[in-house]
């Protein structure tokens, strides 16, 4: 028996993320068409065909940009709440929806899921930790802040996926319009390396054997910016603890992380 974890992509351009045992296999997000998302599987050994349900954290493009042609091809449960079902256009030939509730468990397979609230631009976000066989899993991207609710469902996480979206000064110097630099840096924008840190040396509960840096913005970070002060903040910790640091990056899977 295990739990297998991998990130397929994270970014602006696409979110999604897998995560199976023996008997149940779920994609958080679907941010990457049918092709695209059955080769990055592929390339990892897993297989799409074996989809049990897709779950939707937010009506964001790069997180649903495949979910029509997915979920036509693979006829599966759709896990959504009501807010964010009825901001996305559908094609009527999708179905069925599970209708959950922020706060409130449900279980596919032998998965049990908890999806909580997060701060962020979209109609009802959510992030989700998700158990089975003992493993804890938290995905946690797309916020603006660490409010006390999302702390308390990461504790005891033994695999974290967790936004380190963009560097403060890059993100201020670089390109985008003035308008869109406030929207990231809000409090319902998302995370930045410097915030994530400050978790890390102070909140974080030091649990996790595996730390994936996810979310990272192409424009406003650098992969070795994000780990290097994600390192140093571990390093601050007095409890020694050290978890197997990852970056998801756009364009290529992780590795799968087995529990």
């Amino acid at each position: 028996m295990s739990v297998r974890v991998c990130v397929l992509g994270s970014g602006s351009r696409g979110n999604s993320t897998w995560i199976a045992t023996e008997r149940t296999h779920l994609l958080v997000d679907v941010g990457f068409g049918r092709r695209d998302t059955q080769a990055r599987l592929a390339a990892v050994g897993e297989r799409l065909e074996l989809c049990d349900a897709l779950l939707v954290s937010h009506e964001h493009a790069d997180h649903i940009s495949g979910l029509r042609r997915l979920a036509l091809n693979l006829q599966v449960p759709i896990w959504i709440n009501e807010a964010t079902r009825d901001a996305i256009r559908w094609d009527r030939r999708i179905k069925p929806f599970e209708i959950f509730s922020a706060g409130q468990k449900f279980v596919v397979g032998d998965i049990e899921v908890a999806p909580f609230s997060i701060p962020h631009d979209a109609v009802e976000p959510v992030a989700f930790t998700l158990t089975a066989q003992g493993i804890k899993i938290g995905v946690v991207t797309d916020l603006g802040f660490i409010p006390e609710l999302v702390k308390h469902h990461v504790h005891g996480c033994h695999c974290l996926v967790w936004e380190s979206n963009h560097d403060i000064e890059m993100l201020r110097m670089g390109p985008y319009p003035w308008f869109v630099k406030q929207r990231v840096m809000s409090r319902h924008g998302h995370l930045s390396n410097n915030a994530t840190a400050q978790f890390l040396s102070e909140e974080y509960d030091g649990t996790a054997q595996v730390l994936v840096l996810a979310h990272l913005s192409e424009t406003n970070n650098h992969p070795e910016i994000a780990r290097m002060t994600a390192q140093e903040a571990l390093g601050c910790r007095s409890d020694g603890s050290a978890p197997e640091l990852h970056l998801a990056s756009q364009e290529l899977p992780t590795k799968v992380f087995q529990f």
